[in-house]
């Protein structure tokens, strides 16, 4: 590898890490605003959104002038086309973190706290996958990656005890039909972040391993 590859690539690493730090900032931000959402707190996680956006074409441009001007191979070429996989990814987190707080801002005081109770429990969950994909990206660790994928199925499964306790809220008082739909849209929006958290560690066995596992079970 030529010094000026390892320098490019060092730079492009540098900046995905900043961009993953502002996410992960974000998530935090818009689950600790569940306890006391507002719409001007929704509005500046927007704000945050669109630095992220700007961060996702950046890294994109930094990865094909590196593709143009190096012509790397093998493990080199696996990492700038992960990384621009992840960003990817990230940048969808983000949009995630201000439809949370948007649909936060619709809740009820009424709303049963057994489901807030396990949103809060989900986006923990999400959160720590979302960290520890990155963690696995940092170390090129593609077993901490296949653990990552294993815990989708936690939250999936608490996605869906929040729906039925929603559906049978819903049915028992239709007042809070409202809130609860948007505790609904909430859970669906953490239950995403997940997949996303999934979706980068799959990304990284690839980096690692050079094996792509996606749509195929990881036993």
């Amino acid at each position: 590898m030529s010094i000026h590859l390892t320098r490019d690539l060092d730079a492009l690493h540098r900046d995905l890490l900043s961009m993953c730090a502002m996410v992960e900032e974000m998530i935090r931000k818009a689950v600790d605003g569940l306890a006391n959402p507002n719409e001007a707190f929704a509005r500046e996680l927007a704000k945050q959104d669109d630095e992220i956006d700007r961060w996702d074409v950046q890294i994109e441009e930094e990865c094909l002038k590196i593709l143009a001007l190096h012509q790397p191979v093998a493990v080199d070429l696996r990492r700038i086309a992960t990384v621009m996989k992840i960003t990817g990814e990230l940048e969808r987190v983000a949009d995630k973190a201000v439809h949370f707080a948007e649909r936060a801002c619709g809740l009820a005081s009424s709303v049963p706290d057994t489901v807030l109770d396990k949103l809060q429990k989900m986006a923990q969950i999400a959160l720590e996958m979302l960290h520890c994909s990155i963690d696995a990206y940092v170390a090129l660790d593609s077993g901490m990656a296949r653990k990552v994928c294993g815990q989708d199925d936690i939250v999936d499964e608490l996605n869906r005890e929040i729906i039925r306790e929603l559906v049978q809220t819903m049915q028992r008082s239709p007042d809070l039909v409202e809130p609860s739909m948007h505790l609904f849209s909430a859970s669906r929006h953490l239950e995403r972040v997940a997949d996303h958290a999934t979706n980068i560690a799959e990304d990284v066995v690839y980096l690692v391993e050079g094996e792509i596992i996606r749509h195929r079970s990881i036993l």
